[in-house]
């Protein structure tokens, strides 16, 4: 564990590793392909993976660091994370700042309820634990999160806190620094393949789970040091194989990965093998010399981290503001004001702050963060202090923003599992939503999200009937996993399996359950795999079989079923049709939330059929159709005066949740609805 270090202890001073411009070329490469990711995420499918690259960077540059300053007894804790606090809070202060700022003006209360938990989350650098509770990266709600990006932040600070202790203890106690870093990046890694796979949001917050990628670095960085010479210079031999393949992982991972593939896993290798060669490889290497080393390139790096820092902020706000993705011309700009801004606080903000009286400027740094975090805080806390826009707005807006119903389930929190739930089904249930108010309860939910939103207003008033159990894109089918187009088959399925098996064990153990309501998500597709057996079915096969054998078992019970056809999507959220923001992007009028009902018919006449089919097939079973609830003769309403009956585009709002079960509940005690008979096939 010797190093050819021959720096003298410096208690003010820690020694740095020699600069390499390579090094910022590749920091530029990283910080590029998530900007494109974000911007234009169906041209650079895998951009995403620059992250990875990051962290691989950050572990060999701060490892390096500590190891030398270790080895020549130069290393202080002060002056580390001095230097890290002056290193990244200019320039983190500058954007939450100004997200705050700008939200001020053009955000709704429950918009800046949320941008003000993550600003605190941010100035803690907790977002990847905040974001672990919340919904998925990739999901619909990511990018109505100005901040959702520091999660990679808070993974490296916390790495930054955990490892130079640890690193300083090995070396007080004389362990063997390599065998160490070895170890606990074993254990992370493994822990990154065993979660990817069960519990995908897990596995891409957490730190357990992402240290390996940075301790990869680690490790090069400590065989760097021990080879007692610096790393290949020549432009032949390994070096240049090395650079060369690495840059064909780092060119084969943007391109191949998706965010449909279950990641890190073992796809995170491509992006931390492939920046571990680069940087082996050494300065003079063939692609490090030739393309990493370019101008251009090395300036990208310079300002890598405040151009990451401002480019989803941008992004996101404009996706707010515009109410959908927004124009190509839009999300451009908004890159390009991001690289402005980038080189705007690199060079008047950060620089200036790295150099002269670090003592003072570490403390001004650390209180000024304290401050922001405590503001952002407080707007979390006074619920996005509703009064700066919206007092004397219809009360539409309080049924738009229904916090309510976003505490309920949505962007929240994704499970929410009752105690009497909890005794039923046992501790295996994460991921579930899952609500026995009461012990004898009459009707029992079944479903996805639209189930949650359906039965929303009974579980809100705790109705002691009715009981809920679903799962987040599964449709309740017995030996069968759903995930939506967007979501990845192999993680959804331990989840689905757990939601129908607690379903099944609730209707079997309560002889007060009489009625099964059966709903999920309708009017298009879903990847349905079989999970138990091995039949070669389609995807509409695996829809009618699915359903057909949920309700065989429910019926096998002794429970009467009701499948519930899925509501209109009105194409819009209802946000998008009460203009009450003081700053748009572009000049476009309200929508109206309507939507014809022939539109709705052909965008569901697939799913439509399938249900037919399941009709003709089954004995028993009751269909429930609400679309008349929301539509009269030629069109469908989500907002209808100043009634508001949807919380997006196809979840229920709590008074389109009453409505709703207010005609189920007919339908239940008389056997009939205005749209059609109890046991009658469902209307075409």
């Amino acid at each position: 564990m010797t190093f050819n270090i021959t720096s003298r202890p410096n208690p003010h001073h820690l020694a740095h590793p020699k600069y390499r411009a390579d090094i910022d070329g590749l920091r530029a490469i990283a910080v590029l392909s998530v900007v494109a990711f974000h911007a234009f995420p169906n041209w650079v499918k895998g951009g995403f993976i620059g992250v990875d690259i990051f962290f691989v960077i950050s572990g060999f540059l701060i490892s390096t660091i500590i190891f030398e300053n270790l080895a020549s007894h130069s290393f202080s804790f002060a002056t580390f994370y001095s230097r890290r606090v002056r290193r990244i809070f200019p320039a983190l202060l500058t954007v939450l700042f100004s997200s705050l700022m700008f939200g001020w003006f053009a955000l709704l209360a429950d918009e800046y309820k949320q941008l003000g938990k993550h600003v605190s989350a941010g100035a803690g650098f907790v977002s990847n634990l905040i974001l672990w509770n919340e919904s998925g990266y990739f999901d619909n709600a990511a990018e109505m999160k100005p901040l959702l990006h520091l999660w990679s932040l808070g993974i490296e600070e916390q790495f930054y806190i955990l490892w130079p202790p640890l690193l300083w203890l090995a070396w007080k106690f004389r362990l063997n620094f390599l065998l160490l870093t070895i170890a606990i990046a074993a254990i992370s890694f493994a822990l990154n393949i065993r979660h990817t796979g069960t519990d995908a949001i897990a596995s891409f917050y957490s730190p357990q789970t992402r240290f390996w990628e940075l301790l990869t670095g680690s490790c090069l960085a400590y065989l760097s040091l021990i080879r007692r010479s610096p790393p290949p210079q020549s432009n032949t031999g390994t070096g240049d194989l090395r650079s060369i393949a690495g840059a064909v992982l780092l060119v084969v991972g943007i391109f191949l990965i998706t965010k449909e593939r279950a990641f890190p896993g073992w796809w995170g290798l491509f992006p931390v093998f492939g920046a571990t060669l680069i940087i082996s490889a050494g300065s003079q290497a063939l692609v490090n010399r030739i393309i990493l080393s370019h101008p251009l390139l090395v300036w990208f790096g310079l300002i890598s981290f405040p151009l990451y820092l401002w480019h989803w902020p941008l992004l996101s706000f404009a996706n707010i503001l515009e109410g959908r993705l927004p124009s190509r011309e839009i999300r451009a700009a908004a890159v390009v004001a991001s690289i402005l801004l980038a080189w705007l606080t690199y060079k008047f903000i950060e620089r200036p702050v790295r150099f002269g009286k670090p003592a003072r400027k570490t403390i001004a740094l650390v209180l000024l963060m304290l401050t922001v975090g405590v503001t952002g805080y407080y707007c979390y806390q006074r619920d996005g202090l509703e009064s700066r826009i919206e007092k004397g707005l219809s009360e539409k807006i309080e049924a738009i923003t229904d916090r309510n119903l976003r505490n309920f389930h949505f962007n929240e929190q994704v499970d929410r599992v009752s105690h009497n739930c909890k005794t039923m089904i046992g501790k295996d249930n994460d991921g579930l939503y899952c609500q026995l108010p009461a012990p004898a309860p009459r009707i029992l939910i079944v479903g996805d999200s639209h189930a949650i939103s359906f039965a929303y207003s009974q579980v809100l008033m705790e109705n002691p009937a009715v009981a809920v159990v679903a799962a987040h894109s599964c449709l309740p089918l017995v030996n069968f996993a759903t995930a939506d187009k967007n979501e990845n088959l192999e993680i959804r399925e331990p989840i689905c399996r757990k939601a129908m098996a607690a379903a099944i064990r609730i209707a079997e153990n309560l002889p007060s359950i009489e009625y099964v309501v059966l709903i999920g998500r309708g009017g298009y597709e879903f990847n349905i795999k079989e999970v138990d057996r091995h039949r070669n079915l389609t995807g509409p096969q695996s829809f009618v079989m699915g359903y057909l054998e949920t309700i065989s078992a429910f019926q096998k019970l002794g429970k009467k079923v009701i499948f519930a056809v899925d509501v209109p999507d009105i194409g819009t959220s209802p946000k998008n049709c009460v203009d009450t923001r003081r700053i748009r992007l572009t000049a476009q009028p309200a929508g109206d939330c309507t939507i014809g009902l022939e539109e709705v018919r052909t965008k569901q006449s697939q799913y439509r059929s399938l249900i037919q089919e399941i009709a003709a097939k089954s004995s028993g079973v009751q269909f429930f159709d609400p679309t008349d609830v929301f539509c009269d003769g030629k069109t469908c309403y989500g907002i209808r005066g100043d009634e508001v009956y949807y919380f997006d585009s196809h979840h229920l709002a709590r008074l389109g949740s009453e409505m709703v079960f207010k005609r189920l509940a007919r339908f239940i005690s008389h056997g009939s609805t205005d749209s059609g008979q109890a046991g009658s096939k469902p209307v075409k």
